[in-house]
């Protein structure tokens, strides 16, 4: 394995205010939407897809104001830590029944959409009654593979991202604001 490269700076990108409103922003869109659609004592799914969005999923469920539960998977499709590797491996498995439920994927960045993309087709053959997909940042630069954004919190059109869950080489991911890295 390569030593990953050396960054020379970083920019800021989105400060903690900014990341809190738009937290607050998806959350009320999220509940309009899927409260809409809930029966008398039922609950929707959030699943966070380890490892980067778990500080935003940590965030968005305590601004949502609709019943829930808490559920996650844990997907890889990087051969190293900057490069995609074509191909979803999935380390760990959800463990809620999806069948007839609303489901929402809570994720830290679309890139490609790869991995968006096959974990809205693997949520799709459990039999869910509905799949949203909440992306804290929609980075544009990379996309190969469509793939349909419900809820999004922030448009960027390129940059190597750090901070809030986001990381470079399981590092960076504490940092409060979200920060472009320079190398």
């Amino acid at each position: 394995m390569t030593e990953p490269r050396k960054p020379t700076g970083m920019d800021l990108v989105l400060g903690p205010e900014d990341i809190s409103k738009m937290v607050a922003r998806l959350a009320r869109e999220i509940d309009q939407d899927l409260g809409a659609l809930l029966y008398p004592g039922e609950k929707i799914v959030v699943m966070g897809v380890l490892n980067g969005g778990f500080i935003f999923m940590a965030d968005l469920v305590r601004e949502l104001s609709i019943p829930l539960e808490v559920d996650f998977i844990r997907l890889s499709s990087y051969q190293d830590d900057s490069s995609s590797s074509q191909q979803v491996v999935m380390l760990k498995a959800p463990e809620k029944n999806l069948s007839g439920r609303h489901v929402l994927v809570v994720e830290d960045l679309a890139d490609c959409g790869l991995t968006l993309n096959w974990l809205r087709g693997f949520i799709n053959t459990k039999g869910p009654a509905s799949v949203r997909i909440a992306v804290l940042v929609d980075k544009l630069e990379r996309r190969q593979f469509q793939v349909r954004l419900d809820y999004v919190g922030h448009v960027l059109k390129e940059g190597f991202l750090v901070g809030y869950g986001l990381d470079y080489a399981q590092d960076y991911r504490n940092l409060k604001g979200i920060y472009h890295l320079r190398f």
